[in-house]
């Protein structure tokens, strides 16, 4: 086999149905013969099948082909069905330096299915707006990069359509009874264990696993394997059942089902959430109903909630992206009714257009920038920035570091107020300078850039030496090894080795 196509089977995506040939995209296979006999210009208001759902994806790409592209995730569920993405995109298919990474997944639940007709439709209205020269569509593509994913569980879907799409728990789970959203590895047991022990290790976690309470699923690593190739900045999970922005900590420290478990950055993800919620119409009135028979109405607290003050769960997506990864994501739940009628389907998106857009843009908050050597100018992948918060006299180390990407280029969403923020390499003099971070609606993250002067061979010794030089996250040029050696080899092996212990204590 041919080392591109080892590759794409093992570290990356599977081939997806656009390619490049001699520069252009070719489409490859007959998806776009059956969305040109089969559907219409006009968006339908409908529950979309599985095939129905690629067929307006690609009826979307062929409408803008500039700025799009089609493509399937590593794994397939369980029976087969492929994972599909459309991005938007200045540059379909590349990371861009400056242009940060933002995506949106529903049907994690496949019985929670507003959120996937609200993605399809969310990709049919950029692409309309961008073609009638919709500035503020126009520009969100320009700078941003775009990942909708309308179904992660697409066989849940059949599963709870199959049924009639009325039981509160059928079409939960994916084809092997598991649920998803409980499925991905444990990263806050490692987090607040670190914490107690105070040790000074608080990002990219995956490679600290040690075990798993069940094997992950494909659904599950396909999404991982996402995570770590693509260097998102913000998402969002949609889910049913609800109406509220639900930010992390899902997990709760002490192990009780409902507790406060605050992140570090618990002021960015309240605004994150309220961005959201405040952006609905409905999410947060005041006066609303609660969901169910004398169910609470979040609407009184802003229609937002930490996720384990609601209820505490392990192995949920929304933590997993904040410890694995740069990604700051929230979880949504739009509605009451997991599975609603068709008639419901447009009202609904008239609820959730303007917060699904503003949303967006809150990935274009706080600062954003490069780091470099400061004689050759060569950029510095995985440097770390730490963040303090100097707002009106206080000294507030906000303890969750990113790391520079692909480019040297960052990414480090923050609410306004003033910060000092130190950029550090091994091998080079850390740099920190003070920001002060104002609202700009609309428009690009501001820019900081660092240059750091290398340290001279004996500095350079002790700054690796030292416990804070050792704590440095993986490389994004080697997280693809790191997947494959970590979920595809290691962890499963360390599932079958604890189900072996397990049942022989």
């Amino acid at each position: 086999m041919a080392s591109e196509e080892v590759l794409w089977k093992y570290f990356s995506f599977q081939r997806p149905i656009m390619k490049t040939l001699a520069g252009a995209f070719v489409v490859v296979g007959v998806i776009g013969i059956l969305a040109a006999c089969c559907l219409g210009d006009e968006f339908q208001w409908k529950h979309h099948d599985n095939n129905e759902m690629v067929q307006v994806l690609e009826r979307i790409h062929q409408k803008c082909p500039n700025i799009t592209q089609v493509y399937t995730l590593s794994e397939t569920s369980v029976r087969g069905v492929p994972l599909y993405v459309i991005e938007f995109s200045s540059w379909p298919g590349h990371h861009q330096a400056y242009h940060p990474e933002f995506k949106y997944i529903a049907n994690m639940h496949g019985n929670e299915v507003l959120g996937r007709e609200l993605l399809l439709k969310l990709a049919d209205y950029l692409c309309e707006r961008y073609l009638v020269g919709d500035d503020e569509v126009t520009n969100l593509i320009s700078w941003t990069r775009i990942h909708l994913m309308p179904s992660m569980n697409p066989d849940g879907w059949q599963t709870a359509t199959e049924a009639g799409g009325l039981d509160y728990m059928v079409g939960r789970a994916n084809n092997n009874s598991v649920d998803l959203n409980r499925n991905f590895p444990d990263l806050d047991h490692i987090m607040f264990g670190y914490e107690q022990a105070h040790i000074d290790h608080n990002n990219h976690l995956l490679a600290m696993v040690d075990r798993l309470k069940e094997p992950i699923q494909p659904e599950t690593k396909a999404v991982m394997r996402l995570i770590m190739k693509v260097p998102f900045v913000l998402s969002a999970n949609l889910h049913g059942g609800d109406l509220v922005a639900n930010y992390p900590f899902d997990a709760s420290r002490s192990g009780d089902l409902t507790e406060y478990s605050q992140s570090p950055d618990d002021q960015t993800f309240r605004h994150l959430a309220l961005a959201y919620a405040t952006h609905h119409a409905d999410m947060a009135l005041v006066d609303r109903p609660g969901c169910g028979d004398g169910g609470y109405n979040f609407g009184k607290q802003g229609g937002i909630t930490n996720g384990a003050a609601w209820y505490s769960i392990e192995g949920g997506m929304q933590d997993f992206n904040y410890l694995s990864s740069n990604d700051f994501e929230i979880t949504l739940e739009l509605g009451c009714d997991k599975y609603p009628k068709a008639d419901q389907l447009q009202l609904e998106w008239e609820k959730n257009k303007d917060a699904l857009m503003y949303f967006m843009w809150q990935v274009h908050t706080g600062v954003k920038g490069d780091v470099r050597d400061a004689i050759t100018g060569r950029p510095l992948p995985n440097s770390i920035i730490h963040v303090k918060n100097i707002t009106a006299g206080q000294e507030t180390d906000i303890k969750h570091d990113i790391t520079s990407v692909h480019d040297g280029d960052y990414y480090r969403l923050l609410t306004p107020g003033e910060y000092e923020i130190t950029a550090q390499q091994d091998g080079y003099q850390p740099q920190t300078q003070r920001v002060v971070v104002v609202e700009n609606l609309h428009q690009p993250a501001q820019r900081l850039d660092f240059k750091l002067a290398p340290l001279p061979p004996f500095q350079e010794t002790m700054l690796l030496s030292s416990p804070r030089g050792s704590m440095s996250a993986p490389d994004y040029e080697i997280y693809d090894d790191v997947m494959r050696d970590k979920i595809t080899n290691t962890l499963s092996k360390k599932w079958l080795y604890n189900r072996m212990y397990k049942r022989s204590a």
